[in-house]
């Protein structure tokens, strides 16, 4: 809050503090989130907030979202925090939607790590309101041996201290850039391969020769690396199981919403 507002707030000031009512428009179609976080500003400041759609909906353009009453002074200080994060978070919400519904319910489509510093819980949420995973929160959450591990340690002794060292209550994932690292990852213990970086046809060929191994079903298995809206379908179709997309939230648009003194409360 002070971040924004600041030593002294000229601007609002000029505003006396008297009954005001104010509504939150979305000016284009969109999932919205972001409501929880503004009715905890408002409520910060002092105002009543009504949302008028649920979170993770989907909302028309020329809608309106939320109605705010109360001190005129207030609303205006509140404004711009709260169309931050409910932009910001719809925006990631509505991206995410569009993916699901590209995949066809043929993968789950999950975040990734590559999220704004001190906002992440928000980006991520968003994520889950528009119908995707979340993946990893934190590096707690999972053990997951990417490139620069391998590099340092080799394929083999990576998965072996991460079976001895990590719970069992967590999984274990390798992040594979060929077939032959696949084999290996699927046959030394891991309970996630991540096809990095490759191409659908790749990892076709990849999911069969698992199969011909009879090990496909003891892994579960995600492709990531250059994946968007584009080319997300031709990924759904290869047969994994989750696609996780740092597109979600490095990509999303801010969503364009407003908010509107209606008229006095009084």
């Amino acid at each position: 809050m002070g971040e924004d507002l600041g030593e002294w707030d000229d601007s609002s000031s000029l505003v006396p503090e008297i009954p005001a009512r104010a509504v939150i428009i979305a000016k284009e179609d969109c999932i919205i989130s972001g409501l929880a976080e503004a009715e905890e500003i408002f409520d910060y400041f002092g105002l009543e907030a009504e949302r008028l759609f649920d979170e993770g909906e989907f909302v028309p353009a020329a809608s309106t979202v939320i109605t705010v009453c109360g001190n005129a002074r207030k609303i205006l200080q509140s404004e711009r925090l709260v169309l931050n994060f409910m932009a910001r978070m719809s925006g990631i919400s509505t991206i995410t939607r569009e993916c699901v519904l590209c995949a066809g319910g043929r993968a789950r489509i999950a975040a990734t790590r590559k999220t704004t510093p001190g906002f992440r819980r928000f980006e991520k949420k968003a994520v889950f309101l528009g119908g995707g995973d979340t993946h990893r929160f934190n590096l707690s959450d999972a053990v997951l041996i990417k490139d620069n591990h391998i590099k340092i340690l080799g394929l083999e002794e990576c998965l072996c201290r991460a079976r001895n060292r990590a719970s069992f209550t967590k999984k274990i994932e390798v992040e594979v850039e060929s077939l032959g690292d696949m084999l290996k990852a699927a046959t030394g213990g891991a309970d996630i391969i991540m096809f990095d970086n490759m191409a659908p046809a790749e990892i076709a060929a990849g999911i069969e020769l698992l199969q011909n191994y009879g090990l496909r079903t003891r892994v579960l298995l995600e492709a990531s690396g250059g994946i968007t809206r584009d080319n997300i379908k031709e990924y759904a179709a290869c047969g994994v199981d989750v696609i996780s997309l740092g597109a979600l939230t490095r990509n999303a648009r801010w969503i364009d919403l407003s908010l509107e003194i209606e008229k006095d409360a009084s």
